[in-house]
């Protein structure tokens, strides 16, 4: 059974941080690439952020550059999302998905397999 579970997230002030996990399990997490998606109230799935399955890249969206950084750990099967100088607008429901290729993608509609999703919520 496939199953991504992410956690960490939680309430944090304006410029905190937040390191958000994402466990894999039932999947050949090595042969995938990882991607954090996120969807703010009232808002559309929005993609922030892609790691190649061989840790390649990072991407990310113009709109956590340099505040979010992406890694991950193949030895656990572990998605990670550190987060910095948290925003307002960061507010939202956080999710990990994978998919397996050899590009990046950031429709969230490509993605094989999704998390349940961690609410984090920076009050303004």
């Amino acid at each position: 059974q496939v199953r991504l579970v992410e956690s960490g997230g939680g309430l944090v002030q304006p410029g905190g941080s937040l390191r958000l996990s994402c466990a894999a399990s039932g999947f050949t997490y090595s042969d995938f690439w990882m991607y954090w998606v996120r969807q703010a109230p009232g808002k559309g799935l929005e993609w922030i952020s892609t790691i190649s399955k061989d840790d390649g890249g990072p991407y990310y969206a113009d709109s956590v550059k340099g505040r979010f950084t992406i890694s991950r750990d193949n030895s656990k099967n572990t998605l990670y999302l550190e987060m910095n100088s948290l925003k307002p607008e960061d507010t939202a429901i956080y999710y990990c998905a994978a998919r397996i290729g050899t590009d990046v993608r950031t429709a969230p509609g490509q993605y094989q397999f999704w998390g349940q999703g961690t609410q984090v919520t920076v009050p303004s």
